[in-house]
C-alpha cells in the first residue's frame, strides 16, 4: 500500500476532493503509481490529510469513473492497467496490441469440434451450411501480462488449425499462412454483465461489465472464415470508430 506526498490547500478555491483527485492521477500518471499498486486506503487517507471519509471517497470514486482506478472487494483500491484503444477495422488483437508496444499473451482455454450452440448457428446459418464440421477456440488474451479478453472462434474444419499453432500464434496469423485473405467483416458491438467464470478469468470483481463484439469474417472470394464471439473488460478497452459525414 503506498503512501503518497499530497499537500493540499485548503485556502484553494478547488474543492479538497478534487485536488486530492489530482494529486493522485499525477501520481498514476508520472509512474510513482504502477499498475497493480494498491492505494492507500480511506481510513488511513483521511487521519493523515485531515480530511473529512466522503471527501477521500469522492475523490477516489472520481478515478473509479475515468478508468484509473478499480476497487476490489477484500483487496482494496488498485492502479489498473492503461486501457487499450483499438480501432474498429479486420485485424488481429494479437498485432494490434504488438503494434502498440504491448506484449500479447495467450492462454487456450478450449479447443473441440462439437455442434454449435443454437445462437451460434443461428448467427452463421445465413451465410454458411452450419452442417459442416466446426471446430470451437476459446482463448484467453492478455496484455502486458493482464487479462484483457475472452476470444471464442468458430471455424470450419476444413481450415485445419492445430491447438499447438493457436497456442503462439494469432487465429489471423494462421489463416494468413495457409492462404486464407480476410477481407470483409459484418461485427456488432454490445454491453453486458460478465460470468462468474468470466470475471475469475478476466480478474474482475465479480459483477462487473464487458464490451461484447460478435464478429462474422469472410475472405476476398466472399467465402465465409470464422464467427468470433469475444469479450473484453471494460476498464481496459475501448474501440474507437470514424465516421464522416
Amino acid at each position: 500500500m503506498r503512501e503518497l506526498d499530497i499537500t493540499l490547500d485548503r485556502n484553494s478555491p478547488v474543492p479538497l476532493y478534487y485536488q486530492l483527485a489530482q494529486s493522485i492521477e499525477s501520481a498514476i500518471n508520472s509512474g510513482t503509481l504502477a499498475p497493480g499498486d494498491r492505494l492507500e486506503n480511506e481510513v488511513s487517507l483521511t487521519r493523515r490529510l485531515g480530511l473529512s471519509r466522503p471527501t477521500a471517497r469522492q475523490a477516489i470514486q472520481e478515478l473509479v469513473k475515468k478508468g484509473l482506478l478499480v476497487r476490489k472487494r477484500g483487496v482494496g483500491t488498485q492502479v489498473v492497467h492503461s486501457q487499450f484503444s483499438r480501432e474498429e477495422r479486420l485485424t488481429s488483437l494479437y498485432e494490434d496490441l504488438e503494434q502498440a508496444g504491448k506484449k500479447p499473451g495467450t492462454r487456450l482455454l478450449s479447443y473441440e469440434l462439437g455442434e454449435l450452440e443454437p445462437d451460434v448457428r443461428d448467427a452463421i446459418s445465413s451465410t454458411e451450411n452450419t452442417d459442416i464440421d466446426f471446430v470451437k477456440v476459446r482463448r484467453l488474451r492478455s496484455s502486458d501480462d493482464a487479462p484483457l479478453a475472452v476470444l471464442t472462434n468458430y471455424l470450419p474444419t476444413r481450415f485445419g488449425l492445430t491447438e499447438e499453432q493457436l497456442r503462439d500464434r494469432s487465429l489471423y496469423a494462421c489463416l494468413r499462412a495457409i492462404g486464407v485473405n480476410l477481407k470483409l467483416a459484418h461485427q456488432r458491438i454490445g454491453a453486458r454483465l460478465m460470468t462468474a467464470e468470466e470475471a475469475a478469468l478476466l480478474d474482475e470483481e465479480y459483477p462487473a461489465a464487458c464490451l461484447t463484439v460478435d464478429r462474422l469474417a469472410y475472405d476476398d472470394t466472399g467465402q465465409f472464415v470464422e464467427f468470433g464471439r469475444h469479450i473484453y473488460r471494460a476498464t481496459h478497452y475501448t474501440i474507437q470508430s470514424f465516421l464522416v459525414v
